[in-house]
């Protein structure tokens, strides 16, 4: 397991020019170990930018991105190890297929890392199953593949390289529901068992409720909010402020609580939901009864 954090970071875009854009201004926030991180801003708040520094593809201005406590920039020469210990797939990562197969595809990270033979194939036949592949579909060409498909065979050239931290950035965008919940599922359980750091970006707030162990709200380049969902939700009215919407079952009981009916809104999911509903429908009868 490994944990990665920033400290003091900010990214200066056209610096000196008059496209100068701030799109992190003094961000520290430390990611952790053996959880799921959710990430979400509304658009332009600087998720992308900070997804680029965790695995070196994007440099801070200033401050500083450690990893177990070392800056990743100490050695740059050595970047591209940082790479394979941080895996980071982009939003439409099924974009980035080059290759003329989808073992080929999956094994080009693997690759690079020196594995051949039957390592090789090992790391690309248990990722490709993490994500749902089955072995028929690896030498068929990536562009044969449904657009499902070709999402969980990017994906799957990310984890084949087993990193210790893995950034998803909008992993499921562009999914029906049940296309969301099989990628995604499939990444969870994969975290799981590997026990690493999970980081999903995403400007769904059902999702990051849903699915995260701690969330970090950014906004306009600053950390706005950051803490369990419980703790997130129960200032729900913080995050209107960053243009930021929020699962339904919490905006019931944002209205509930303008109405007095209940105490708190650290409410965000349904099971949640139905709990406290039933229990409140439970302590009303029980007080007209009596």
């Amino acid at each position: 397991m490994s944990c990665i954090e920033l400290k003091n970071v900010t990214v200066v875009y056209g610096a000196g020019t008059p496209f100068e854009k701030r799109a992190l201004d003094g961000v520290s926030i430390s990611f952790g170990e053996d959880r799921v991180v959710g990430l979400i801003g509304h658009t332009g708040s600087g998720k992308s930018t900070l997804a680029m520094l965790l695995n070196g593809l994007n440099k801070p201005t200033e401050g500083t991105v450690l990893l177990d406590g070392e800056d990743i920039w100490a050695r740059p020469k050595e970047i591209s190890k940082i790479r394979f210990r941080v895996g980071l797939a982009f939003q439409y990562p099924e974009y980035q297929l080059f290759e003329d197969s989808v073992y080929k595809d999956i094994a080009f990270g693997p690759k690079n890392m020196g594995l051949s033979g039957a390592a090789l194939d090992e790391a690309v036949i248990a990722a490709a199953d993490f994500c749902g592949l089955s072995g028929d579909i690896l030498s068929k060409s990536p562009f044969e593949l449904s657009g499902g498909q070709k999402r969980r065979a990017a994906i799957a050239g990310v984890i084949a390289m087993n990193p210790d931290v893995l950034v998803l950035d909008e992993p499921a965008a562009g999914l029906d529901p049940a296309g969301r919940e099989e990628i995604i599922g499939g990444l969870l359980q994969y975290r799981k068992e590997r026990r690493n750091t999970m980081i999903i970006i995403s400007h769904s707030m059902e999702d990051i409720a849903r699915y995260s162990d701690y969330i970090a709200v950014l906004d306009h380049g600053k950390i706005h909010m950051q803490g369990t969902p419980a703790e997130i939700f129960a200032d729900a009215e913080k995050l209107f402020t960053a243009s930021l919407d929020l699962p339904q079952v919490t905006k019931l009981f944002v209205e509930l609580k303008k109405r007095a009916l209940v105490e708190g809104t650290d409410v965000y999911t349904v099971k949640e939901g139905v709990r406290r509903i039933s229990s409140l429908i439970k302590q009303k009868t029980g007080e007209a009864d009596a």
